[in-house]
C-alpha cells in the first residue's frame, strides 16, 4: 500500500530507504514532512490533536496519489498521515515522490501535499497556552490547489 493513515510515528530515512532498495531507475528522490508546531504566530501550542475517519482519509489518498501518478511519470509514491495527539515536534505526516527526473518528483510532492491539505478529511485541534480550539482551514491552502487547476 502506498498510502497509509496511522497513529504510530514513521522514520523517514527507514521509509526512503525501503522504497528506493534496488531501485536502479530512480534518478530523484522527493520527500516532504509535516512536524507539529509548537508557535503559531504569537500563540505556544502545546500540543495538537488530528482526528479522522480511516476508511475515508486513505480513499482521498489514494485518489490524490492516482490524481498525481497521472500528471507525472512517478516510479513510486508513499504518503503515511498521522492521527491523534501529537506534540511540538512530532512527525504528522510524509509525502515521498520517486521518479526518474527531479522535476517530477519535486512537482507532484508539492501537488500531493496542496491536495491533501484541502482534500483529506483530518481535523485539529490544538491545546494552546490560552484555550484550545480547532484549527479553521485556510485561504492560503484552497490557492494552493487551485493553481494546479491551470497545469
Amino acid at each position: 500500500m502506498t498510502v497509509r493513515v496511522q497513529r504510530e510515528d514513521f522514520d523517514l530515512g527507514a521509509e526512503v530507504k525501503r522504497l528506493t532498495a534496488g531501485r536502479v531507475e530512480v534518478g530523484a528522490v522527493a520527500t516532504f514532512t509535516g512536524l507539529c508546531r509548537g508557535q503559531t504566530g504569537a500563540t505556544t501550542v502545546g500540543a495538537m490533536t488530528l482526528e479522522t475517519y480511516e476508511a475515508m482519509a486513505l480513499a482521498e489518498l489514494q485518489r490524490i496519489e492516482d490524481d498525481a501518478r497521472s500528471r507525472w511519470p512517478l516510479t513510486d509514491v508513499l504518503v503515511v498521515h498521522r492521527f491523534g495527539r501529537m506534540e511540538p515536534g512530532d512527525n504528522i505526516v510524509l509525502v515521498v515522490t520517486l521518479s526518474e527526473h527531479r522535476q517530477a518528483a519535486f512537482a507532484a510532492a508539492e501537488f500531493i501535499m496542496d491536495f491533501l491539505k484541502t482534500r483529506a478529511p483530518f481535523w485539529k485541534f490544538e491545546e494552546t497556552d490560552e484555550v484550545g480550539g480547532w484549527v479553521a482551514a485556510k485561504d492560503g491552502d484552497d490557492a494552493a490547489a487551485d493553481r494546479w487547476a491551470q497545469s
